[in-house]
């Protein structure tokens, strides 16, 4: 079921808006659907890509390891210096 979506802007904004519109050869309402749906794909995949590229960064780097109880300890041995 299609519904109506009702948007409010000024008279510039809309004008240009038409203007693209028509040099696309495309009705106002199928160029915001298209705008639309653009942004609704560019956000889906945003943050897997943000994620990625995080990760493949961190891979590059040589971090400390070690059991996690001794890794905890060193933590927690630095928070206690920190609150001296």
């Amino acid at each position: 079921m299609s519904k109506r979506l009702q948007v409010v802007m000024d008279d510039a904004e809309l004008r240009e808006i038409k203007q693209v519109a028509r040099r696309n050869r495309m009705t106002v309402a199928e160029w915001v659907r298209q705008a639309l749906r653009a942004a609704r794909r560019r956000q889906a995949v945003a943050p897997t890509d943000r994620k990625l590229h995080v990760v493949r960064e961190a891979v590059r780097h040589e971090y400390p390891t070690g059991e996690i109880d001794e890794m905890l300890g060193d933590i927690e041995r630095g928070y206690a210096r920190e609150r001296l």
